[in-house]
């Protein structure tokens, strides 16, 4: 099968679109697909290397930082793809790539899935001073785009409910992003574990400090106020809190540190290579987020895929990867993230049982090739449902 995958972010931008988008690429091939990808160049240049075609863009930074806007797609690309002939055309983004896989579905008279990574109504403060108005917009606008596509991927049950109660009439599956468990795991070599050691002593952490980590973008709408929060008010100055990743709130949430007296107690890291995460991952003790933006959390089954157990703000998304007191805890308010933090960093036995069935559940639900297998099980059945009105294969030119 031929599967064309669209998305406005590829890397070296780190995000979790990138990392589903990167990881379906390879467990497709791996299952004997030819794949290829179109997405956003960096700049005005359009250019194409190993199956992926860059399309020159224009920079969106005003609306969402790093965020571009696609220029009308080249001729050329066009006609490559449509002479490529793909068997279907799989969007992973709504704005300037989903148009041209809307118009290549339409050409070649093929399947367009589209999976729905986002939760817009949690970024209404992006584009709307309210969040009713916000989540009106966001509602139409995806029931919209989406009744053009022939089935809709979603990575929980949650997006699904959210999807429905838009009034999205297409075909949902529920398909989980899966993760190579080959990379994403604990220290297991001593070479490994003399890395982590190596890499908490350059950020400044001493071996008798305890770490909590958390992988995100720094955006507000991740929360962290409230992790710095719930920090200061544990009052455990035994403990480090390492931010890895980079964003427009970066400044913001620096001098909110000050302000909360635990500046000392934070290290912000900047980004950091995608293919060197796993590094991070491992000098932590327990992986903390307060975020209620997640569609899956992929950051938080990378992390239970490490060893780490989670103490993350309550939130239902998550309920397939934070077993209370199996994998981690889910938590409301700062009295209960003490209380979780003390029960973790104080009771070895109990962390590290916890840190083991982080793994197992990592390795039974999350697992890449079972994600491929998913996608490509939805391909079939959207091209056996669309067969009987596919009249022509013809390439019409672009």
């Amino acid at each position: 099968m031929r599967v064309l995958l669209t998305t406005d972010w590829w890397e070296p931008v780190v995000n979790g679109v990138v990392a589903s988008v990167s990881t379906l690429r390879r467990e497709l091939e791996a299952l004997g697909c030819e794949v290829r990808v179109l997405t956003l160049s960096g700049g005005m240049r359009t250019w194409s290397e190993d199956g992926v075609y860059h399309i020159g863009s224009l920079s969106a930074q005003l609306v969402y930082d790093h965020a571009r806007i696609g220029m009308p797609a080249n001729k050329h690309v066009l006609a490559e793809i449509l002479q490529w002939q793909p068997d279907v055309v799989h969007s992973q983004c709504e704005f300037s790539t989903h148009v041209w896989a809307r118009r290549i579905a339409r050409t070649l008279g093929v399947s367009l899935v589209h999976t729905y990574h986002t939760i817009y109504e949690d970024y209404t403060h992006y584009y709307s001073p309210s969040r009713t108005v916000g989540r009106k917009v966001v509602a139409t606008f995806s029931r919209r785009l989406l009744e053009g596509t022939d089935a809709v991927i979603v990575p929980t049950e949650k997006v699904s409910r959210l999807l429905r109660s838009y009034k999205v009439r297409r075909p949902i599956h529920v398909v989980p992003t899966g993760l190579d468990l080959q990379r994403f795991r604990p220290a297991t070599t001593a070479e490994e574990r003399a890395d982590a050691a190596a890499l908490r002593a350059s950020i400044g952490v001493r071996p008798d400090q305890r770490v909590l980590i958390s992988v995100c973008r720094l955006a507000k709408e991740k929360n962290l106020d409230e992790v710095l929060e719930n920090l200061a008010a544990a009052g455990r100055e035994d403990v480090v809190l390492v931010l890895v990743g980079d964003g427009p709130y970066r400044e913001e949430l620096v001098h909110r540190a000050v302000e909360l007296g635990i500046a000392e107690r934070v290290r912000f890291t900047g980004v950091v290579d995608p293919q060197e995460v796993q590094r991070w991952y491992r000098i932590g003790d327990v992986f903390v987020s307060a975020s209620l933006s997640e569609t899956q959390g992929l950051t938080f089954i990378e992390a239970l895929a490490c060893g780490l157990p989670l103490l993350c703000r309550r939130d239902p998304s998550l309920a397939p990867v934070v077993i209370d007191g199996v994998t981690g805890w889910q938590v409301e308010g700062t009295e209960e993230f003490r209380l979780r933090l003390d029960q973790l960093l104080d009771d070895d036995i109990s962390r590290e049982a916890m840190s083991g069935a982080a793994v197992e559940h990592a390795r039974d639900t999350c697992g890449a090739r079972e994600f491929g297998q998913a996608v490509l099980e939805v391909y079939r059945q959207t091209r056996t449902r669309r067969t009987p009105r596919i009249l022509s294969r013809q390439v019409v030119p672009a």
